[in-house]
């Protein structure tokens, strides 16, 4: 593809209905990651008009990837009490208004890649969602939407790194007969889910991994990957979740190295000419506060190679 030159700042996408999901008193997932995460980056004084606020996806875009009765289910709150059970949310119009907008925003965010270079969502990575099932705390799998919708627009290639802890189970499965993307996962082997899928790239990682072995296993695949495919765009989840500080984690990753890692994929990326999209991803801690400084390592990583003097605002 053409070159490309990096924005002064990457294109960020985020919505205020992400934080916007009322669950019970001490419910796991950290909700309000998302406004925080919003907010911490206001206070670096970002322009507003680097923030674009995404559309929600319509039920007959998701059906290029899920079940129209399974998005019809949801839709309506018939789907059954043991499917929500899976998927580890209680049922609500809020909570599926609020998936349609995360979807909507993780394509918007790849389209924003192909554009600038650079972009980044502040949600996305729900790649534990099926064609009919969800789990995980995911209902629809924005990242195999979000490649699937860029195939249609023309992408020949696609890559779709995650580097969330957790295998991307949904991802495997739902792009296994689409050569077109290429998954690849990178995770702690034993932890959820407990039955893994096939990627086309798998690493199962061993509890208690530390920073040299990880970031050793990140750029083996980076290289490997981005020379064997040589893909037109990147989709990256960059959880948070391989800390050593997260509850369902199970590695022993710094804080430094998890910024190093995410440096390691943009810069592998902008070596190759290749647009990156990254989401998020997961991230479970009960201080909120410890969480967002751990995500914020993702834009600190972009500000630096964007060469944004907000890069030196963020802590590592």
């Amino acid at each position: 593809m053409a070159d490309f030159a990096l924005p002064d700042l990457p294109a960020m996408v985020y919505h205020p209905c992400y934080s916007e999901l009322a669950l019970p008193e001490r419910h796991r997932y950290p909700i309000d990651k998302y406004r925080q995460l919003f907010q911490r980056l206001l206070q670096l004084r970002i322009p507003a008009q680097h923030f674009t606020t995404p559309a929600a996806i319509t039920p007959d875009e998701l059906c290029a990837v899920h079940c129209r009765r399974y998005i019809q289910s949801l839709s309506d709150g018939s789907i059954d009490s043991r499917a929500m059970r899976r998927i580890g949310f209680p049922w609500s119009a809020q909570l599926y208004q609020r998936s349609l907008y995360s979807v909507g925003g993780t394509v918007l965010t790849a389209q924003l890649a192909l554009q600038h270079g650079i972009a980044l969502h502040l949600s996305g990575g729900y790649h534990h969602a099926f064609y009919a099932e969800g789990s995980g705390f995911c209902l629809f799998n924005d990242l195999v939407v979000a490649a699937k919708t860029m195939l249609q627009q023309g992408v020949d290639k696609i890559l779709l790194i995650d580097l969330d802890v957790h295998q991307g189970d949904g991802s495997a499965l739902l792009l296994a007969d689409e050569p077109r993307i290429i998954s690849c996962s990178l995770h702690c082997e034993k932890n959820f889910p407990y039955r893994k899928q096939r990627s086309d790239w798998d690493i199962g990682l061993a509890k208690n991994c530390h920073d040299a072995e990880y970031l050793q296993a990140v750029e083996q695949s980076l290289s490997t990957l981005l020379l064997w495919h040589k893909p037109d765009l990147v989709l990256y989840d960059a959880g948070v979740d391989i800390h050593r500080d997260d509850e369902l984690g199970l590695l022993d990753i710094s804080t430094t190295a998890l910024y190093q890692r995410d440096l390691l994929v943009l810069q592998h990326c902008a070596s190759q000419n290749t647009p990156v999209a990254a989401v998020i991803g997961g991230g479970y801690q009960r201080n909120i506060a410890a969480l967002v400084q751990l995500h914020m390592q993702l834009f600190k990583a972009a500000f630096s190679l964007c060469g944004s003097h907000f890069a030196g605002k963020i802590e590592t």
